[in-house]
């Protein structure tokens, strides 16, 4: 091997003459007689090479036999292209290297999909061979932007005062909403550590102790179902500090924000970030991580159906609906398909009226009566080719389904400005959901959570509606970061536990050290996470997750690549005290 003196995407027509040495991947093979032209490819750029009979005095044959992803070290004189050989869209694509000598490197078997589109091979088979998948342009952008994200956000942490500190990865199993992947303790026989869901008590730990401003880019571990967005194995931005409030968290981290999309994407995000309640997102757009970059709110329609004829609806504890403009124009195959999208999501079905010259048209609009019809008109202003979506269920079913019905509808008619980002907090969170199942109440966000203020009476008069200090930072629909001001007052806290089922002696099993902890002057604190795979997904443009990790797994949990997770040895089951049972599952 030549050792090389640049790379493939560097050289310019000031190396004119110049001798050089490049090492790369071969990209392209263009076959001209006694003239052989190749794109010799890094992770820098591509550039053309020239093998040239009459110039080339080695096995010309040889030549001939260079085949796709063959790696090659070359010599060449640098010398600028025919005017009608440039090529404007490559950075080196006015000069070229005329080869005097090479050495194959490596030989390439036929490959399995091509690698100049990602789109000629399915994702499983890509996957597999994530190897050649990792040299394509698409994802060689991708994680120089993950990359360069890290760099960005460990610069303004550290800028501003905050330290890194690791945290534990073997630690205790606590219940914290997930199932824990566990690892066995080969020295503590039949006891087991868990992989962190999030250093969450860690860094509780180290504001107690005194390190006002942590932060972590984190591994963290989840074993739930998956989705295009989420993984088993995840990254966090990790942030915790000391002596603040809501405010305080929200300045800092939108200063973060905006400095992470500016130096990476070179993307400006608004001033300051809006804020909705949890109730206004869900009330307004069906959901706790709202895209408000279209409009489409959800309107309460229940005094207008409890006002018709349409009995249907008025034993249901919601009416809600959806305005489409021009939606008129809806054929009943497309009526039906929203039907199957919402039905999707426990709804009963769908309603709808279209609104046409003479008033409502089809549907459910025989039910309403012609005073009635115009007054809907008038109080929500539609206009003529307007359709109007209602459903009537329970509150939580009713507000999912439109929510998703909200963004089909949305993609449907183009009204996503896909180069606008738009953050949105949503606080106020209910600090319990109640488990029907269980018969308990559980943490809407984690039992470290605060309650408002105002609010801390409710803990033993009404829990059911005592509202958190939880927050979470969404963006074009997706959930970016999530956090709260924490419980720092440990009879509240030890209160929260006996509400989530917890007594104090489950209390201290689970969650001892913290709880001692808490009673040995504990600062009021907060903190975020910040979900790092998916905040480079938005970076980068992507719709799935695994575009930007380097060695995903599957929504199965599964490693094509390397074929994880795999049987282990009987050997190593009984060094460990484990006997497996069934396999069926």
């Amino acid at each position: 091997m030549y050792k090389r003196t640049h790379n493939c995407g560097e050289i310019r027509l000031s190396e004119i003459d110049e001798s050089v040495i490049l090492n790369g991947w071969v990209n392209k093979v263009r076959l001209h007689g006694q003239i052989v032209f190749i794109d010799l490819r890094d992770r820098y750029g591509k550039t053309q090479i020239v093998f040239d009979s009459d110039h080339y005095k080695g096995d010309f044959e040889l030549i001939k036999k260079i085949s796709m992803e063959d790696v090659l070290s070359i010599c060449g004189i640098v010398r600028s292209r025919v005017k009608t050989a440039i090529n404007p869209n490559l950075k080196t694509g006015k000069i070229e290297i005329l080869v005097s000598d090479f050495v194959m490197l490596n030989e390439a078997s036929p490959l399995p999909f091509m690698l100049n589109d990602r789109n000629n091979a399915e994702e499983d088979l890509r996957l597999k061979y994530r190897y050649l998948e990792l040299r394509m342009k698409e994802l060689q952008r991708n994680i120089l932007i993950r990359h360069h994200t890290y760099q960005t956000t460990r610069s303004f942490l550290s800028q501003n005062h905050f330290i890194e500190v690791e945290t534990p990865i073997l630690m205790k199993s606590t219940p914290e909403g997930a199932r824990d992947y566990l690892v066995p303790s080969r020295i503590h026989r039949g006891k087991f550590y868990a992989l962190p869901q999030s250093p969450q008590i860690y860094k509780q730990i180290l504001m107690i102790s005194g390190y006002d401003r942590y932060f972590q880019i984190v591994k963290c571990f989840r074993d739930e179902d998956l989705r295009a967005d989420r993984q088993p194995e995840f990254t966090q931005i990790d942030i915790e500090m000391s002596f603040v409030d809501e405010q305080d968290i929200f300045e800092y981290m939108e200063s973060l924000t905006k400095y992470i999309f500016k130096e990476v994407a070179e993307i400006d995000l608004p001033k300051s970030f809006p804020k909705l309640t949890y109730q206004e997102a869900i009330e307004n757009y069906g959901s706790d991580k709202p895209d408000i970059r279209y409009d489409l709110k959800l309107i309460d329609l229940k005094n207008f159906t409890d006002s018709s004829d349409f009995n249907s609806f008025s034993s249901v504890e919601t009416v809600k609906g959806i305005i489409v403009k021009d939606g008129a124009k809806y054929s009943r195959k497309v009526i039906d398909q929203f039907t199957d999208l919402v039905k999707k999501h426990n709804a009963k079905g769908l309603a709808w009226m279209k609104l046409q010259t003479k008033g409502f048209e089809g549907g459910i609009s025989k039910f309403f009566s012609e005073g009635l019809q115009k007054q809907i008109i008038s109080e929500l202003k539609m206009l003529n080719g307007d359709i109007l979506f209602l459903i009537g269920d329970d509150l939580k079913i009713a507000l999912n389904a439109l929510g998703h019905l909200r963004k089909s509808i949305a993609e449907k008619e183009d009204l996503i400005d896909k180069t606008k980002y738009a953050p949105v907090w949503i606080t106020e969170f209910p600090m319990f959901e109640f488990d029907s199942e269980q018969n308990r109440f559980t943490a809407m966000h984690h039992p470290f959570t605060a309650p408002r203020e105002e609010d801390i009476n409710l803990l033993d008069t009404d829990p059911s509606n005592c509202l958190s200090r939880g927050y979470d930072l969404t963006m074009n629909g997706y959930e970016i970061a999530g956090g709260s001001i924490r419980i720092h007052n440990p009879k509240v806290q030890e209160k929260v536990f006996s509400l989530l089922g917890l007594s104090k002696q489950d209390a201290i099993e689970k969650f001892g050290f913290l709880v001692e902890a808490l009673s040995y002057g504990a600062p009021p604190h907060g903190g975020i996470a910040f979900g790092f795979d998916r905040l480079v997904m938005l970076l980068a443009g992507t719709e799935n997750i695994r575009d930007v990790i380097a060695f995903p797994k599957t929504t199965s949990a599964a490693s094509l690549m390397d074929e994880s997770p795999s049987r282990v040895s009987d050997s190593q089951l009984e060094e460990l005290g484990i006997r497996i049972h069934n396999l069926k599952k």
